[in-house]
């Protein structure tokens, strides 16, 4: 019986480290975050006459975005302001 017990704590604690794991190997959420990226330093489409990544022309363009993890956009400060959801 002493053994059963065992066994059914061994069997119970791999299953949490195997769910601990899993969860470490999922990438966070992530959301668009406007007016934040460097010259040449956002992650794709600046507006027109641009296409992707390393396309805008001047630090904070407002229609330039980088992808950050969700819900930390808004708390990004920059000289500009803080970063938004939406093109400026």
């Amino acid at each position: 019986m002493k053994n059963i017990k065992i066994a059914a704590i061994a069997i119970a604690l791999s299953s949490v480290a195997a769910g601990a794991a899993v969860a470490a190997d999922k990438p966070a959420a992530m959301e668009k975050c406007y007016g934040i990226s460097l010259a040449g330093k956002n992650d794709c489409k600046a507006g027109a006459g641009t296409t992707c990544a390393g396309t805008s022309k001047t630090d904070y363009q407002a229609n330039a975005w980088k992808n950050v993890p969700a819900g930390t956009c808004t708390s990004i400060k920059t000289p500009n302001g803080h970063g938004t959801l939406e093109a400026m």
